[in-house]
């Protein structure tokens, strides 16, 4: 089995990271790049997180095995130490055997390095190359490269002037000497105290606010009023981005009716159409005369960087647009199922009932085992009490992290429970413990980091939406965060279990993780003041998220956020409310037109069939002598009787459906059987030519 674990946790973690990519990203749509540099970058970032239980536990028996190797006999044992050298040596031979999980010596170091500098090197350097070459509005490849180098110049600057002060603190302090090693921990110091800064305010948000999430997922009217608050909200958002779109759209209309086909910058509106909706390129195809030559003398032209801001303004009202619309019909879905959750919990039946069923047919056995019956006891009754449990077990996880983050800097006696359970672990050699232990503590970690790198927005610039409408700027934005993030994560879990030999003060084996970091007693204000006393300001930000002050100056400042006891909540609640009711209306319309419809072809769709069969048969010429005679005239009464015939069966049986005013074309005869789809609006669009020459 050596080695057989980090290579399962390779291949696991690459497919977790591809899923979670693949439901916030869009592969058929983004480049290929861009998918490419995220999903790098979320893998080695949460391949640092799976692969960091298995370093502990290997430098735990390692050290087992120095302990046994160094030791006194067992009476001259009892000495003072680590806890490693106080062992004695028989049983420590007795105890000492390689875990499952063990990985050979040489592995780690070399793994580390190449993860973590490559992490470095996509956050620091490439990320943000791509991040402006994406959001750049150029029509060549290297339009968008002089732009992404010109917006990164500042960037790059800043970090380098921030490097430079570090480098001239080691050249004039005279107890230390420029080495390799030294550059590199400083490089190293200068990154972790920048995401050290950053992992403490998400930290502290995300210890309070995950678990008060699930508690309040618990009660269902809370999450309904605040389901009505994020559509009153959504739905201004949505009319803002169709209102934009509309005046990104007349903008490109009109270069487009200026620039003709022979012009030089032809080639670059024809790019910015091709990212137009399909419905305007329609509408403005129509418009376009391209036989009109262009006059350079008597009109005046957009210039070539006028058109490269307009194409940048239409791939980011485009996809803005486009998520708008996909979340509104998500949050649809949710506001509908609560409201079927409020209305099934006085059920008698204990049956849950539907308001609109799925448009996608369900698994048999999902049927089977998750019936009607099953899913009211789930919903009414046991997910609120697992809600109310999983926040209570988070609640806790979050104490002992507020309390190792304030403690873990004492090792006599040792306060962090992190490490309490690690030693209590390490005193038995139970590698599996120990393994689990750290993986759960750091998974938690993590989660409270990572959520709430999903769940900020800045503005419009910075937003992970799911359901593939993350657009290329955020999701390499958050490749960068998490690069940035996670290797102070990672040291501050080892300073929180006291692995790592800065904090606990032994003189014990490090891990091969803390290794590549070098020794920070270069830069000793920064690793006795700043990574032991900064970690506590998260007990002042846990206290700030609990009771809301981020939320209440935002609000104050005019961004509206969901508050009970605010008036502007109760009013964007009620109007949510009625927008809620409005699209559910419209929606039971659509359906009982479909059943109508379905019932019509039930009802008639067989006597259509005969009679069509009918009519097949008698303009056969080898069974009647009278199309022998006129055929033509046999087959033309025979369509035009039983198209009259039916269509008046139709008017009578159809009800009348609300017109569609804002259809673009109306079709002559809504109720033509020959039509295709139904649109709403109780009309059908042909999918076939019409066939005027039939009975000529």
């Amino acid at each position: 089995m050596s080695g057989a674990a980090l290579g399962l946790e390779i291949v696991f973690v690459f497919f977790l990271a591809l899923f979670l990519l693949h439901r916030y990203g869009d592969f058929k749509k983004q480049h290929r790049l861009v998918i490419i540099g995220t999903l790098l970058a979320w893998y080695l970032c949460f391949l640092i997180i799976f692969i960091l239980p298995l370093d502990v536990s290997t430098t735990i028996y390692n050290r087992c095995k120095h302990a046994a190797a160094n030791s006194s006999p067992p009476e001259n044992s009892n000495t003072s130490g680590s806890f490693a050298t106080a062992t004695p040596a028989p049983s420590s031979q007795h105890l000492c055997f390689k875990p499952w999980s063990y990985i050979p010596d040489g592995i780690m170091p070399v793994f580390w390095r190449v993860v973590y500098w490559t992490s470095q090197f996509l956050t620091w350097i490439l990320l943000p190359f791509m991040q402006s070459y994406a959001r750049s509005g150029g029509f060549s490849i290297t339009g968008k490269i002089k732009t992404a180098l010109i917006e990164n110049a500042i960037y790059y600057g800043t970090y380098l002037l921030i490097f430079g002060a570090f480098l001239i603190y080691v050249a004039v302090n005279p107890h230390l000497h420029l080495e390799w090693n030294q550059l590199q921990t400083i490089g190293i110091a200068a990154a972790n105290t920048w995401g050290l800064f950053l992992l403490v305010l998400l930290l502290g948000y995300g210890l309070v606010e995950i678990p008060r999430s699930y508690w309040n997922g618990a009660k269902k009217g809370y999450l309904l009023m605040k389901t009505y608050f994020k559509a009153a909200k959504l739905m201004t958002e949505k009319a803002d981005a169709e209102e934009n779109l509309e005046d990104i759209m007349e903008e490109v209309r009109k270069v487009n009716e200026s620039i003709k086909y022979n012009h030089p910058l032809r080639k670059c509106v024809d790019t910015i159409l091709k990212k137009c909706p399909t419905e305007y390129q329609e509408k403005m195809g129509r418009n376009m005369d391209d036989y009109e030559d262009f006059d350079e003398k008597h009109n005046t032209y957009p210039s070539e960087k006028s058109l490269v801001k307009l194409h940048k303004q239409v791939i980011y009202s485009v996809q803005r647009h486009r998520r708008t619309q996909v979340q509104w019909q998500i949050l649809l879905d949710q506001a509908f199922y609560l409201e079927d959750v409020a209305k099934n919990e006085a059920s008698v039946a204990h049956q849950f009932v539907h308001t609109f069923q799925s448009p996608e047919p369900e698994n048999r056995l999902t049927q089977y085992f998750y019936n009607p019956t099953v899913e009211w006891y789930w919903e009414c009754l046991l997910r609120p009490w697992f809600h109310r449990i999983l926040a209570v077990i988070l609640s806790i996880f979050s104490v002992i992290v507020v309390w190792s983050e304030c403690t873990f800097f004492s090792t006599r006696p040792v306060l962090s429970l992190f490490a309490v359970f690690i030693q209590l672990a390490e005193n038995t050699y139970n590698y599996i413990y120990i393994e689990i232990a750290c993986f759960l503590s750091i998974f938690f970690l993590s989660i409270c980091v990572y959520s709430t790198v999903f769940r900020i927005r800045v503005f419009n610039y910075y937003y992970l939406a799911s359901h593939h409408q993350t657009d290329a700027y955020s999701l390499l934005f958050s490749g960068m965060l998490f690069c940035r993030l996670t290797p102070p994560l990672c040291l501050n879990f080892l300073g929180l279990t006291h692995m790592d030999s800065s904090i606990s003060h032994q003189n014990t084996q490090p891990t091969a993780y803390t290794s590549i970091m070098g020794s920070m007693k270069v830069l000793s204000f920064i690793a006795d003041g700043f990574y032991i006393y900064y970690p506590m300001l998260v007990v002042i930000l846990c206290i700030a998220t609990y009771f809301s002050l981020g939320t209440r100056c935002l609000n104050l400042l005019g961004f509206q956020q969901f508050m009970g006891d605010n008036d502007m909540t109760s009013d964007l609640v009620d109007e949510g409310k009625e927008l809620i009711r409005r699209e559910k209306r419209k929606r039971q319309r659509q359906e009982e037109g479909e059943n109508r419809r379905r019932e019509w072809k039930e009802r008639y769709g067989q006597n259509r069939e005969d009679s069509t069969r009918n009519r097949n048969v008698h303009t056969n010429p080898k069974e009647s002598n009278f199309s022998d005679v006129n055929p033509n005239r046999s087959s033309k009464y025979t369509r035009g009787n039983n198209n009259r015939t039916e269509r008046d069966r139709i008017e009578l049986l159809q009800d009348p459906e609300p017109m569609d005013f804002n259809a673009d074309t109306f079709t002559d005869d809504p109720l033509d059987p020959e039509s295709g789809r139904y649109q709403p609006g109780g009309r059908y669009l042909s999918m076939s030519r019409s066939r005027i020459f039939d009975d000529v």
